[in-house]
C-alpha cells in the first residue's frame, strides 16, 4: 500500500491542473428519464455518488436534497430531486450490494435522502473512512483529489442555486465532476494494494 502525502498547502493546491468530468452528463428532470438511467447505471460494479442541496445561509436550516448524482466513467445522471420523486428504479440503484457507490460523507447524503423517500442503502463507500489508511489526513474533496490524483477540484458552485429553473453548464459540470472523482480517488487507492 503506497503512502501519500498527509496534507497539501492551498499554494501547492493553486498549482495543480483543475480536473473535471469528461464525459457526458445527462439532466435528469422529467419521471419518463428514470428508468433508462437506471438500466445504464445497473450494469455497472462502480459508481461515482454524490448529492447538492440549496446553500442556507441561516443557523438550524436544512434544505433537502435538490440533486442526486450517479457517475460511470463514462457517462453522469444528475436526477433533479427537486423536479422529480426519488423513484423505486433510483432506489434498486442506491440498495443494490453488487454495485459500489463511492463518495464523500456519504452518511450525511444519505441522511438526507431518507428523508425523501426511505430505502436500505448498501454497498457505499465513503472515502473519509479509507483515506486515513493511505496516510492522508485531509477529509475534504479538493484536497483529497490533489494529493492522490494530482487534480484539484473546483468548489466556485457549490452555493449556487440547485433549484434554478435550468442548471447552468458550470453547475452541471461541477455536480459531474464532484461525483465522478470520489470514483477515480477510489479507483487509485485500491489499484496499489
Amino acid at each position: 500500500m503506497s503512502n501519500y502525502i498527509a496534507t497539501i498547502s492551498k499554494e501547492e493546491l493553486e498549482n495543480l491542473p483543475k480536473a473535471a468530468f469528461p464525459g457526458q452528463i445527462v439532466v435528469v428532470d422529467s419521471s419518463e428519464q428514470i428508468a433508462e438511467a437506471c438500466q445504464y447505471l445497473s450494469q455497472f460494479e462502480q459508481i461515482g455518488f454524490d448529492t447538492e442541496s440549496r446553500a442556507v445561509f441561516q443557523k438550524g436550516v436544512v434544505n433537502k436534497i435538490s440533486l442526486l448524482q450517479l457517475s460511470t466513467p463514462e457517462r453522469c445522471y444528475l436526477f433533479r430531486l427537486c423536479r422529480i420523486r426519488l423513484d423505486k428504479a433510483i432506489l434498486k440503484i442506491l440498495e443494490n450490494p453488487n454495485i459500489r457507490k463511492i463518495g464523500l460523507a456519504t452518511n450525511g447524503d444519505l441522511k438526507e435522502l431518507h428523508t425523501l423517500r426511505k430505502f436500505r442503502a448498501r454497498n457505499f463507500i465513503d472515502l473519509q473512512t479509507i483515506v486515513g489508511d493511505y496516510g492522508i489526513q485531509e477529509l475534504g474533496l479538493t484536497k483529497i483529489s490533489a494529493i492522490v490524483l494530482g487534480k484539484r477540484v473546483a468548489k466556485a458552485q457549490r452555493l449556487s442555486n440547485w433549484e434554478a429553473l435550468q442548471l447552468t453548464e458550470a453547475q452541471q459540470l461541477y455536480a459531474a465532476t464532484d461525483a465522478w472523482i470520489c470514483s477515480c480517488i477510489y479507483d487509485k487507492l485500491t489499484s496499489e494494494q
